[in-house]
């Protein structure tokens, strides 16, 4: 009787490891060879570049033409006090937004329709600058350009799902995950899927191995506008996943067998 009651001892211990399951601890840091990578390749700054469906907010400063300068920005138009009442009017200039066309054109007053598609944010401001000066503008003028819609969604293994909007106009996939509050402890880390558009609207689909340094060489660490960041979960997540309602009925038999087998071995010892 008190194999029977060590056997069933054993089988509930073996079948709860199983359920549980392990990871190693060499599956769970970042970077881990960063002694040995040659991080001289990603030298340099990254900025993104200009795709379709983008929503560009270009703001214009002329000092010496205010006329002209109306002609690119809003103007937000009454403030309000804090019992609601509308106050004297105010006349802000905040930046005009233009979405790029599928054929990566926006149209931009006075110099018509500017392909867009391909430029850095600095690129674009440069060109606006230009055209203006010297057929509209006696000086050149002070252009911002701001991506309005830059963000990635990040979903799977990750303490907060979701899309994230990117002030800054650049991400790279550390910073997408920490939005996301880092991956769990179910996390592959070297294996995290990158989905992307191209300019084409072509989707590809990129792996990234997290628990190497030289990813930071990677093409696809900087993140694009509209990137989605898929971490997927380890086996012991998707064995922890499959427990249901057979699982339970399994355990409850097993907690019965011993109960029963104690109970036995109680009466007849």
């Amino acid at each position: 009787m008190r194999k029977l009651l060590a056997f069933a001892v054993i089988v509930a211990g073996v079948l709860m490891a199983s359920l549980q399951g392990c990871t190693s601890y060499k599956q769970v840091p970042y970077l881990q060879n960063s002694d040995s990578v040659d991080l001289s390749v990603a030298l340099g700054l990254y900025d993104a570049r200009i795709m379709p469906k983008d929503l560009l907010a270009i703001y214009v400063s002329t000092p010496e033409n205010n006329s002209v300068s109306a002609m690119f920005n809003l103007s937000s138009i009454q403030n309000k006090n804090q019992y609601g009442e509308v106050g004297t009017t105010a006349m802000t200039a905040v930046p005009q937004r233009y979405l790029v066309s599928n054929d990566g054109k926006i149209n931009f007053p006075l110099l018509g329709e500017i392909y867009v598609k391909g430029m850095t944010i600095p690129e674009l401001q440069d060109y606006i600058a230009g055209r203006l000066t010297g057929t509209y503008l006696t000086k050149k003028p002070v252009v911002t350009v701001e991506m309005a819609n830059y963000r990635v969604t990040v979903l799977g293994e990750v303490a907060k799902p979701g899309v994230y909007s990117i002030d800054k106009g650049k991400v790279n996939v550390f910073e997408a995950l920490a939005f996301a509050g880092d991956m769990t402890i179910y996390g592959v880390r070297d294996n995290v899927q990158i989905i992307r558009e191209d300019a084409a609207g072509h989707k590809n689909i990129h792996h990234l191995d997290l628990t190497r340094a030289d990813v930071i060489n990677s093409p696809y660490y900087q993140l694009q506008q509209n990137d989605v960041v898929y971490v997927t979960p380890n086996k012991a997540k998707a064995k922890n996943s499959g427990i249901g309602s057979e699982t339970t009925l399994w355990l409850s038999s097993v907690s019965i067998l011993i109960s029963v087998a104690s109970l036995v071995y109680q009466i007849l010892k």
